[in-house]
């Protein structure tokens, strides 16, 4: 029965009619009727309306978009009387909104047609979602939704489940038995799309609930997994690419459950990817599955008989499904498109894939399977096979480092002769091997093998493929940025000759890759490409000044790029008049771009800050035209639209640079290209602010107040945030160089700058972000100086510490409950997301101990009344089982001892036992804080310490004695507990009762060659005691000689300490009579040299 009146339905009616019309006119006037007319002013008759006609209409079409209308409006947002924003539907008094979800579930059941169902299906499930999120009920739906899982009619009992996918928070604890009925009934269903339906609903359902909940469902994996095999049989793809997308979700989220047949699935899955039968997209899903194990269980995968060779088999099988129809690659050749979208394609899957499994299961596993078919695909006579080969040694090089890197020599033996190959194609996948290679065995390549790949690859620059041209000199970039200058220089010669000629290509696209190489050999060279400058900077100026024709832009950009990365190579003295020449011709070129989508103005940035590095301050005179186009990109604002339906959706989604986010059922597009922008003009602010000081203060406000605190908050895009934080520090120290530390211009923008960044530090979401935040207070802090911070400023980061270091509590809680629903098996390592957020934690804890260190430092003693309020804290993580914590709490009780002096006394309670457990410790870096904490409670916490050092020496050197004591892991902690000794030694020496022998010990604790902080204390000891004539130092002259000359050569001490100990090491020599030469015989040569030149 109708509650409207039969006008308001003709009214409503007409609306919908011309909502839909062909003529953009009426659909325009249509819309702003229905926003200001209805939406706005009888929201609660216009819901009612149209489920109505949702319910009334003889018209399917009028049904389905009454429902996509329904939808729409009921997912707005609307401000209700309280001032909160809701959305619509949720805001309509409560009777009202029950008898237009009744009529809503009314019409689901009642509607006959199966995608005018779907249509109201989804307005079922936006409303749900809606009481869902705002924990408010709706005690009917799932009745409905049961009863309809039980239909005669197929159509009926697939949308149950489609609504359950979609809300998958409507199901409650209690509902746990009726679900596992619904969905076992589901899975057995007579036909395959109610199934689908059914796993698709399980997969979103699943994901929903916590681990614990999780393995109630186990049971249902074989119903599950029994869904395929008659699907596959019957050859339908597309229906099996639904159930693998549902599978891969569950695979995602508990791999484990699927262990007891996981043997089954890979055989499965495998006879998928083989079956050429199928739609290629079929074949990948399954394929994605497989890789899914092995991104989150890859100690099942390593386990399975046959998973392995069976998927690499594969993977290289795909990888020869390339260049159809284009067996001698004319096509390929004729293509300027070096970036084709294939990622559809069989080849790219088959890569990607194992790019995956060698990450994720190491060399170990993947090496020999593989190596297993390389050698004969290299020899066969099929060019697809020669290229998938050298395209699969691309792909695993990076997993595979640890392994490949020692066997580099019979890996190249593979590759280099494919450079000589006669088809194009296995060229340029020789050459992308060798560039990926150079890449992923950074440094061993470029020293050890450089004799064989540069000439290999130069040969190359000369073929008659400009793709293959264009593909050398890329995978010569990759050489060339991870090599020595030393290296490169014999090549030069050789490299610059050929890169030349391509510059001379017909086509556009070698030129500009030509252009990007001989850049990237400047910026290696440096120096040394001085010789090439006077024939390569005229050709440039040459491109630049050119007519600015928009085929030749991109090409204008890598000229730009290539000469500023040449000055940046030879310096402002080589530059001479030219760098005046190349700035103008930039500027130039900046006021002739108008186009929004012209590279060249990206490129020109980068160019300006290049210039500004090497010129320096004659920099300046450029500023006032570099800057405005920079600040109005640094100042740009999310660019974010609401999407409220489907077609919105893919129309953004085939324009570049925009990311689409999820969120309360409507979709969010970023656009993304704004974003990059704005974060490439913040960092060329940081180069300005860094490289000019004092003379970048005119711009210093504006920067600050309108592009780098604001930047500091900008949640669309965390890039943003963090180049921010960078910023702040550098805009204060042009300041101070400017107007001096004391001066009203910086306490002014000091004091609106503090209060920012002390707002971040408790509202910034991203843990990663966060720690950033904390660098960039600790900075400004450490930029501004003593007593820069108000008792109120302390107070108030006490309050974001407390905060940050309670979620961090909350996270490390998470993780251990997460880690007891999911027991990690024996040999199996922590998820990947696990790792990388514990890593995040612990640099969060780390730059926030820097913070810590950095108000004590400048503010000593008056920081500890507000530092006080979070004992509880230091307490608990001194105390922890978590190494991390322990360092963290021993760090902070080091500063108090370091900067706080007698007052530290008061706090011994809390540091005495830490200091002790803390040199028995098992983490090296908790018995180097231990050890550091003991060295400055005896250099500046004052006499009531005194009693504490007898016995704290023999702690210290229990540290020195350690199995491995001098292990890269454990020589910081060594070395630190050998500079303590000495400071106890030098400042509280009558506290230890037997000094004699502790200083005879302490000798053969030296020497100190890796800290630089804690060398210096150490052996200014040395040097008194030598002052001294100790006769313990005297009489063993030889050995602590060759202790100093190890400290001066690893240059652990500097400056005054260094011709200090020098003057000492002479002195040394003299009165014990001894000759250097003799004592300096066992040590290398260089380390003879280096100290013969100290001591003259």
């Amino acid at each position: 029965m109708s509650v409207l009146a039969p006008e308001v339905h003709n009214e409503l009616a007409q609306l919908l009619d011309a909502l839909q019309s062909s003529d953009n006119s009426v659909r325009s006037q249509a819309e702003e009727h229905l926003a200001n007319n209805w939406t706005t002013n009888k929201p609660n008759m216009l819901l009612m309306g149209l489920v109505e006609q949702i319910q009334g209409s003889n018209d399917p079409t009028t049904r389905s978009f009454a429902a996509v209308i329904f939808r729409r409006i009921a997912s707005k947002a609307r401000k209700i009387p309280d001032g909160e924003t809701v959305e619509l539907f949720l805001s309509l008094p409560q009777e009202e909104g029950y008898l237009i979800r009744s009529k809503l579930l009314e019409a689901l059941k009642s509607e006959g047609t199966n995608p005018v169902r779907n249509k109201i299906g989804d307005a079922v499930a936006e409303i749900a979602r809606e009481y869902s999120d705002s924990k408010a009920q709706w005690p009917e739906i799932l009745g409905v939704l049961f009863e309809l899982s039980m239909s005669t009619v197929v159509g009926q009992r697939e949308i149950s489940y489609r609504i359950f996918s979609t809300t998958p928070g409507i199901i409650e604890k209690q509902h746990e038995d009726t679900v596992l009925t619904a969905f076992t009934r589901g899975f057995k269903d007579d036909d395959v799309t109610v199934r689908l339906a059914a796993m698709e609903a399980f997969a979103s359902f699943f994901r929903s609930i916590n681990k614990k909940s999780q393995q109630k469902y186990y049971a249902l994996i074989p119903e599950v997994l029994n869904i395929l095999p008659p699907i596959k049989e019957k050859q339908e793809s597309e229906e099996l690419t639904r159930a693998l997308v549902s599978l891969i979700d569950l695979a995602e989220v508990a791999p484990k459950m699927f262990r007891p047949l996981f043997h089954n699935l890979v055989a499965f899955s495998i006879s998928v990817i083989q079956d050429k039968e199928l739609t290629d997209q079929a074949r990948q899903n399954a394929l994605e599955l497989m890789a899914t194990f092995a991104d989150y269980a890859p100690a099942i995968v390593k386990k399975d008989p046959t998973y392995t060779n069976d998927m690499i088999t594969q993977c290289l099988s795909l990888m020869t499904d390339i260049g159809i129809d284009d067996d001698d690659a004319a096509e390929w050749n004729a293509s300027d498109d070096m970036d084709p979208d294939e990622s559809d394609l069989n080849h790219v899957a088959g890569e990607q894939c194992m790019d995956r499994l060698a990450n994720k299961l190491g060399g170990a596993t993947i090496l020999a399977p593989t190596f297993s078919w390389l050698p004969r695909m290299m020899n066969s006579d099929a060019w697809r096979d020669r290229h998938a080969a050298l395209m699969a040694i691309s792909a695993i090089s990076e997993g595979c480092r640890d392994l490949m890197v020692g066997e580099l020599s019979q890996v190249l033996e593979l590759v280099v002769p494919a450079l000589r190959d006669p088809h194009p194609r296995v060229r340029w996948a020789g050459c992308n091997a060798l560039g990926q290679m150079s890449t992923d065995f950074a440094g061993t390549m470029q020293e050890k093998y450089h004799a064989i790949v540069v000439p290999a690859i130069i040969p190359v620059l000369d073929s008659p493929e400009p793709r293959v041209q264009a593909h050398a000199a890329a995978a010569l970039v990759n050489f060339c940025e991870e090599a020595e200058k030393a290296i490169l220089e014999p090549y030069l010669d050789d490299l610059l000759t050929h890169l030349f000629q391509l510059l001379q290509s017909p086509k556009r696209y070698v030129q500009e890759q030509a252009l990007s190489t001989i850049a990237t050999i400047a910026d290696s060279a440096e120096a040394a490409f001085s010789k090439y400058y006077d024939t390569l900077m005229p050709l440039l100026f040459q491109v630049l000044q050119q007519e600015n024709t928009k085929e030749l832009r991109l090409l204008r950009a890598k000229a730009m790029e290539c000469a500023t990365l040449i000055a940046l190579a030879v310096g402002k003295e080589r530059l001479g008049n030219d760098s005046m020449s190349l700035v103008q011709l930039l500027a130039a070129i900046q006021q002739g771009i108008t186009d929004p989508d012209d590279p060249q103005s990206q490129y020109l940035m980068h160019c300006w800050g290049r210039m500004c590095r090497v010129l320096g301050q004659d920099f300046l005179p450029f500023l006032p035209s570099v800057m405005p186009p920079l600040l109005g990109l640094a100042s740009a604002k999310a660019d974010i639209q609401l999407l409220d339906d489907e077609e919105q959706v893919e129309q953004v989604q085939q324009d570049e640079g925009w990311e689409l986010v999820p969120l309360r059922g409507k979709v969010i597009g970023i656009k993304t290209s704004t974003l990059d922008d704005k974060h490439m003009a913040i960092e060329l602010l940081v180069v300005y602010a860094q490289v000019l000081e004092g003379s970048f203060a005119p711009y210093v406000l504006e920067v600050m107040e309108k592009i780098a605190l604001p930047g500091l908050a900008f949640f669309f895009h965390d890039p943003v945030r963090v180049v921010s934080a960078k910023c702040v520090p550098q805009l204060l120290n042009s300041y101070k160089k400017a107007f001096g530390e004391a001066s009203n211009e910086l306490q002014t923008l000091w004091r609106a700058t503090v209060e920012k960044l002390l707002e971040v530090l408790s509202a910034e979401p991203a843990v990663d972000t966060l720690a950033e935040m904390y660098q960039c207070f600790y900075e400004s802090v450490e930029v501004i100086g003593k007593n820069c911070l108000t008792q109120q400023n302390m107070e108030t980061f006490i309050d974001s510490a407390h905060s940050a270091l309670e979620d961090y509590k909350d996270r490390v809680a998470a993780r251990a409950e997460e880690r007891e629903g999911d027991a990690v098996e024996e040999g199996e390592e922590e998820s990947e997301d696990m790792l990388f957020a514990i890593e995040d934690d612990q640099t969060l804890l780390s730059d926030m101990n820097k913070a810590f260190h950095c108000i004590f430092k400048n503010h000593g003693v008056s920081f500890l009344p507000a530092w006080e309020r979070l004992h509880s804290t230091y307490e608990q993580f001194l105390k922890s089982q978590d190494g991390t914590q322990r360092q963290w709490g021993l760090c902070i009780m080091d500063d108090v001892l370091e900067f706080c002096g007698e007052e530290s006394w008061k706090y011994k309670a809390y540091i005495v036992e830490p200091l002790i457990a803390g040199c028995r410790d098992a983490a090296p870096a908790n018995r180097q804080a231990a050890a550091y904490g003991i060295g400055v409670a005896a250099h500046k916490g004052g006499h009531q310490w005194s009693a504490f050092f007898g016995p704290a020496i023999e702690l210290l050197f229990e540290v020195t004695r350690l199995p491995n004591a001098r292990g890269d892991d454990d020589v910081y902690a060594t070395e630190n507990a050998c500079a303590a000794i000495a400071k106890v030694l030098h400042y509280n020496a009558a506290s230890v009762p037997n000094q004699e022998e502790v200083v005879r010990q302490w000798i053969d604790t030296l020497p100190v060659v890796n800290d630089e902080e804690a060398a210096p204390y150490a052996y200014a000891y040395l040097a008194q005691l030598i002052d001294q004539r100790n006769p313990l130092v005297i009489g063993q002259a030889g050995k602590v000689f060759v202790f100093i000359a190890q400290a001066l050569e690893a240059e652990t001490l500097q400056g005054l300490t260094a011709q200090r100990i020098v003057e000492a090491g002479k002195v040394l020599l003299q009165v014990a009579g001894l000759d250097p030469q003799t004592v300096l015989a066992s040590l290398p040569v260089e380390t003879q040299q280096t100290v013969k030149a100290m001591f003259g």
